[in-house]
């Protein structure tokens, strides 16, 4: 901040794509903010409190450790804490914003804030969270559930990634936002699309949300890729589908 230097927290970088020419500023790390701890809360419900860097997976496994229910969902999910909150992740019809309870942050005059749930806007895949408040913490409310019926969720749910998702390749994940009633897949699939490639950049032939990387693939081809998705599905269904990752950086 002393030397105007404009700036982003990252966690694992997982639905973030970083233009050619990198990012001309400082991407703060927050890897290193990994505990998460478990309590009991009140009406029999507990609270698990997890760092921003902690990675997603982690939390569910801790969850499932102390036999508590609600974020089975995001089981598989590659993200981090704080990335999670700050795009509202969710699957199968449940959202991180369903077991909030708060977020600390530091805001962009770098005051210690904590915002409970209520005070935070959340839509589908994503909040109102401005790009430069550093999410630090978050806390979950969860329930006692049957350790077996938990366990068995989560394999079921990370088995159904494996098998849909070309998780053999790099990606970013999910490129586009689905629409009320129609997964972005599916509507790139019904044009198309499905394939279609550009230097080593292509639209998974196993999930077509999915953009993969075949070697030496850019950002500039994923770029163009997208804008081609984008451009058809104006074309032929007359709206406009949103991407779901971050892009940051300069063109080279």
């Amino acid at each position: 901040k002393e030397n105007h230097l404009p700036f982003l927290p990252v966690g694992n970088l997982t639905n973030i794509l970083v233009r050619d020419g990198g990012y001309r500023g400082a991407l703060i790390s927050l890897r290193g903010l990994d505990r998460a701890v478990c309590a009991p809360a009140e009406n029999g419900r507990f609270r698990i409190e997890a760092q921003a860097g902690a990675a997603l997976g982690r939390i569910v496994g801790l969850a499932a450790d102390h036999e508590l229910t609600g974020l089975e969902f995001c089981a598989g999910i590659p993200g981090s804490v704080g990335g999670a909150v700050w795009m509202n992740a969710g699957a199968f019809g449940s959202e991180i914003k369903d077991v909030l309870v708060f977020a600390d942050l530091i805001d962009g005059e770098g005051k210690k804030k904590t915002l409970r749930r209520e005070e935070i806007a959340f839509a589908y895949r994503k909040s109102n969270l401005p790009a430069n408040v550093i999410l630090c913490a978050a806390c979950f409310s969860l329930s006692k559930g049957h350790p077996a019926q938990i366990r068995d969720r989560m394999a079921e749910i990370v088995k159904w990634r494996q098998e849909k998702h070309p998780l053999q390749y790099p990606s970013a994940g999910s490129v586009f936002k689905n629409l009320p009633g129609m997964p972005a897949g599916r509507l790139i699939e019904e044009l198309g699309l499905k394939g279609r490639r550009l230097g080593d950049v292509q639209i998974s032939k196993k999930h077509a949300n999915f953009m993969i990387n075949k070697g030496q693939g850019t950002a500039s081809d994923m770029l163009k890729l997208i804008r081609l998705v984008q451009e058809t599905v104006q074309k032929e269904r007359g709206f406009f589908l949103e991407t779901e990752i971050v892009v940051i950086g300069e063109e080279s």
